[in-house]
């Protein structure tokens, strides 16, 4: 019921949606007398801010269509690599001479926790220069018919070792905050099997290896909690006419208003600051909020199988770092992961995986050399700090490429 009463309050505000639009209009019509009048500028904005908050936004798009290798501008096409039902593997393309000098792969995976893999686009743009990208497209389960099966965590370490495979042996991974686990398993599950792909490394920011540590609030409420509360109350079915129509999924505008509530005052006065800067005229401000809320408010839905055994095996019962984490059934053993290297980064200030959550990677892959590991924590950044914004491309960004230039030059000797 809960995703039909989203869908009807949705429903119901499109009349007022519309004439917000048409007032918008009729006031900033260069015909109109009273549009440079204060009256006018403070409605305009009022319905501006209306509009915003109020509708439903898509999938945003990476629009990275250009990068820049030793001073010189280098085209880039986004083009999918390897396609499959519940997520695509896409590749930002350099478009340069094939004799051009080879870049390290690296493979950045994604957080399905909510939003899009486009939250990651500082990211990607910011390794663009020094590497060749590939990031995880997630889909969104709304959109996915019910007759395609079910998806799990299970079935998302099963897309990444795939992904790595289709990449093939030297790639560097990335796994930026809910994927770290994940990470960890499949690269533990193909060191196991003596898989040739295994990755160079493993490039861990923001995630909560083991929750225990330095819990923050998304971790105790996890924990507060049963099992049974998640399912009764987070797991909504799909209505029509979606084309996932009666999947069971847990809805992004749950997990959004759950993002938003944590820091409830910061975003209330982002909003007054933008009604502010729209009726002074401050179109650069203002396109700052736009840029940013576009992003941030864009969700998407996953599967009710992979967000309960996500809360359950990494949340509740820390299954990784105890040594119980199973893949079909089979143990993961990260003692197994000899031959690659391991970076863990985290934040001074987040929030939402706490220090010494991402650093416990070290603690159970214990058969890395320690010339191979490194650990840095970025002070003055919260969470998005880490993999977004000036300090990631300043100071955590550089880190990560000399990291991965070591490594390649020490599997090479």
């Amino acid at each position: 019921m809960l995703y039909h009463a989203y869908e009807l309050s949705h429903a119901a505000l499109t009349p007022w949606r519309t004439a917000a639009a048409l007032t918008r209009q009729s006031l900033t019509h260069p015909l109109n007398p009273w549009t440079n009048t204060g009256i006018a500028k403070s409605v305009v904005a009022a319905v501006d801010l209306f509009e915003t908050t109020t509708r439903r936004y898509g999938k945003p798009e990476f629009a990275l269509h250009e990068t820049v290798v030793d001073g010189e501008p280098v085209p880039v096409a986004a083009r999918y690599a390897w396609e499959h039902t519940f997520g695509s593997l896409l590749h930002f393309e350099k478009q340069w001479p094939a004799d051009a000098v080879e870049q390290p792969k690296i493979l950045i995976v994604a957080p399905m926790s909510g939003h899009y893999a486009t939250l990651l686009r500082g990211t990607a743009e910011a390794m663009l220069p020094d590497a060749d990208v590939y990031i995880t497209d997630w889909h969104d389960a709304r959109s996915i018919p019910l007759h395609a099966g079910r998806f799990d965590l299970n079935d998302f370490i099963d897309y990444l070792i795939e992904m790595i495979q289709h990449l093939g042996p030297n790639t560097h991974v990335m796994g930026v905050c809910q994927p770290g686990p994940a990470v960890i398993a499949a690269t533990s599950v193909m060191a196991a099997r003596g898989d040739e792909a295994t990755p160079a490394s493993m490039i861990l920011m923001g995630s909560p290896i083991d929750a225990r540590c330095s819990p923050t609030v998304p971790n105790v409420l996890a924990e507060e909690r049963d099992y049974s509360w998640f399912q009764a109350n987070m797991i909504s079915s799909v209505p029509l006419p979606h084309s996932g129509a009666f999947r069971r999924v847990y809805p992004g505008f749950v997990q959004l208003s759950s993002f938003m509530s944590m820091n409830r005052e910061k975003h209330v006065e982002a909003h007054k600051d933008y009604f502010e800067n729209l009726v002074k005229g401050d179109g650069d401000e203002a396109e700052k909020h736009r840029t940013f809320y576009d992003e941030y408010l864009s969700v998407m839905d996953l599967t009710e199988e992979f967000y309960l055994q996500t809360i359950d095996h990494v949340f509740q019962r820390h299954l990784l770092p105890r040594g119980l984490f199973e893949h079909h059934g089979e143990l993961v053993d990260p003692s197994c992961i000899e031959n690659t290297g391991l970076f863990t980064i985290e934040g001074e200030l987040d929030d939402i995986s706490g220090i010494g959550q991402t650093q416990a990677a070290h603690d159970i892959c214990t058969n890395i050399p320690k010339a191979m590991q490194q650990d840095y924590v970025q002070d003055g950044v919260g969470h998005y700090g880490v993999f977004n914004g000036r300090r990631w491309r300043s100071e955590i960004q550089p880190r990560v490429a000399a990291f991965i230039k070591n490594i390649e030059k020490t599997r090479k000797s």
